[in-house]
């Protein structure tokens, strides 16, 4: 054998010891020096990576514990990061006996000055929910990437991919800005590699990596800071229950029971009362919290430490990342209640100005309320989740204004609605609910109310003007609808017109819009402007009085500032006599209308 052959054997050698020793995965991605926690916990996922032993050598980190797992492809490292630390790059060295195996450059990054104090959305917000493949396709190239299993888009397929994404949302922030919105919540835009129905993102991957079909980690980061920049909050919609069936380490699971009932895969039976319910059996409490969402959605197991620290650090991570102004948590009662609060009180206790909204869909304030921090509870339990989502509240709206009036409450379903608000003493802090008339999961509001544009002014006016936090579903303000196909979450989440070049009607600009949609993107545009420089609104104590004659009348009101609002259910225009409401406007001469600045004298019925 001569010496060339020889010299070639050896690096063949050595390229195969570096291939034994590659490593796949170091999450989180990168941390920051001056969180108020100073622990870290590292997932490392490479080939015998579990043989090797890890060593830093780094001013202000060290290495607390280093932890094997059943799989010998992982490896867990918890470190410290002590408060002398320094920002920048440290090796760690991974070694097996005396050699080097491999060594990975892990970086700490510098905190913005003012990171500790971010804002979350509050009562002054209205948020624009968007699902980002169907709001606009702002990159076309993107629309199709090589080596993703569903590979094609198909706008004339409901449950497909129609190609929006981040630059689509980033080219619209002067519309949502101009409209009002003060906030924006986008379902999620992480890696959904799944073989089908991936468009909603809620069969997640890869929780650090942005699906290449919505842009890359720059354009959700450009995306965060120029919605910023107008002065809008953007909502990372979190989802720490479940994954997709092909997220990465679904081959190779660290621990047995990283994922709940893997071998079964039996569903959750869906009866979130479990929390609550102080006669569930252990059965019922067991399937709800480890069944798989659905089928192709593994339950995560939030009782494994090592998932736990994996999750929270991840939320933590997009929140210092983007620089987010709140989470909004899918499936919020399907996770271990335990775990739940850990979660939301790290959070709060690195962020004590943010907020997080939980998912929790059911129509009894009981059970909704339970959730939220600072509720009184007959268990014990404690939670650190500032907002709930209003179900309850939503469902009153839509039976008070769609159904027909009948029986003996007054011939008035608006009671419904004073019924629904007398519900406020279970919450904590009602001020803090976010208020809805529909969402991505449920037939849109003009559906709902049979596409009646007066009732859909209604119920915008009721959300906008009641007390918490008012969501509104994109295309809401130009009366996008999913009437003859009710139920198909395809259709409710179908393209806003003008997001895609060639579309004939574009809501963005007004062409091709109807005189009613242009009618309601105006009436919806002024209230929403109006709303923003409102403290009774966004601040303010309410008084109701009880629906009465086709009417209800409530008040939002501070020291300096009064609001009236009047719903009129009646078919014509009412003359409404203020002198039941003396207890608020004694004192009080003239009242001015809001959408058209007339003004009249209080002592004189109003029209």
């Amino acid at each position: 054998m001569n010496s060339r052959r020889i010299l070639l054997l050896a690096i063949l050698l050595l390229n195969g010891l570096a291939t034994i020793a590659q490593i796949n995965h170091v999450e989180p991605l990168n941390w920051w020096v001056g969180m108020k926690n100073t622990s870290l916990q590292l997932l490392i996922h490479g080939k015998t990576i579990g043989e090797t032993t890890p060593t830093i050598n780094y001013a202000g980190v060290s290495i607390k514990k280093i932890s094997t797992a059943e799989s010998l492809n992982y490896l867990f490292i918890d470190l410290v990061i002590d408060e002398t630390t320094k920002p920048g790059t440290f090796p760690i060295v991974f070694k097996k006996g005396n050699k080097t195996i491999y060594t990975y450059n892990y970086t700490l990054l510098q905190r913005q000055s003012d990171a500790a104090k971010l804002q979350g959305f509050n009562s002054a917000d209205v948020i624009y929910l968007i699902v980002p493949d169907r709001f606009a396709n702002g990159d076309p190239k993107n629309d199709i990437v090589a080596g993703l299993r569903e590979g094609k888009i198909d706008r004339g397929f409901e449950g497909g991919r129609h190609g929006g994404d981040i630059r689509g949302m980033i080219n619209q922030l002067d519309y949502i800005s101009n409209m009002g919105f003060t906030a924006i919540w986008t379902t999620p835009v992480l890696e959904n590699d799944m073989d089908r129905y991936s468009y909603h993102g809620y069969s997640i991957t890869n929780h650090y990596k942005v699906d290449p079909r919505y842009g890359t980690m720059d354009d959700y980061k450009e995306f965060a800071q120029k919605a910023r920049q107008k002065g809008i909050k953007l909502i990372f919609d979190d989802v720490v229950n479940h994954i997709g069936l092909n997220y990465w380490w679904m081959n190779d699971l660290p621990f047995k029971d990283w994922i709940n009932k893997v071998q079964t895969r039996a569903n959750t039976n869906h009866r979130r009362t479990v929390h609550q319910d102080q006669y569930a059996s252990s059965y019922d409490r067991d399937i709800m919290t480890r069944g798989w969402f659905v089928e192709s959605m593994p339950d995560v197991n939030s009782e494994n430490p090592f998932m736990s620290n994996y999750i929270i650090q991840c939320s933590l991570w997009w929140i210092e990342t983007l620089q987010l102004g709140g989470i909004r948590q899918d499936t919020y009662p399907y996770s271990n209640k335990d775990f739940l609060k850990t979660w939301s009180c790290a959070i709060m206790n690195e962020y004590p100005d943010f907020n997080i909204v939980g998912e929790e869909w059911s129509l009894n304030p009981l059970v909704t309320s339970y959730w939220q921090a600072g509720k009184q509870r007959n268990d014990g339990y404690t939670s650190c989740l500032k907002s709930v989502m209003d179900f309850p509240l939503q469902n009153s709206l839509m039976q008070a204004l769609s159904e027909t009036d009948q029986g003996w409450r007054l011939g008035d379903k608006l009671n419904l609605l004073y019924e629904a608000l007398a519900n406020d003493f279970n919450y904590a802090d009602p001020k803090n609910i976010l208020v809805m008339a529909d969402n991505h999961d449920m037939d849109r509001v003009h559906t709902q109310l049979n596409n009646d544009i007066e009732l859909t002014k209604m119920a915008i006016t009721y959300l906008l003007t009641i007390r918490g936090i008012p969501q509104l579903f994109y295309g809401t303000e130009i009366l996008m609808n999913n009437t003859g196909n009710q139920n198909s979450h395809g259709i409710i989440r179908s393209d806003f017109p003008g997001g895609w070049e060639g579309d004939k009607t574009n809501g963005f600009t007004g062409i091709g819009l109807s005189p009613e949609q242009k009618m309601m993107q105006d009436y919806v545009q002024r209230l929403l402007n109006w709303r923003k420089n409102n403290d009774a609104i966004a601040n303010g104590k309410t008084l109701h009085f009880a629906p009465f004659n086709g009417l209800y009348v409530y008040f939002r009101y501070t020291d300096k500032n009064t609001v009236m609002v009047v719903l009129n259910k009646n078919n014509a225009a009412v003359n409404l006599k203020t002198s039941r409401f003396q207890e608020i406007l004694s004192g009080k001469t003239t009242a001015t209308n809001v959408m058209t600045g007339e003004s009249s004298a209080i002592s004189a019925p109003l029209s």
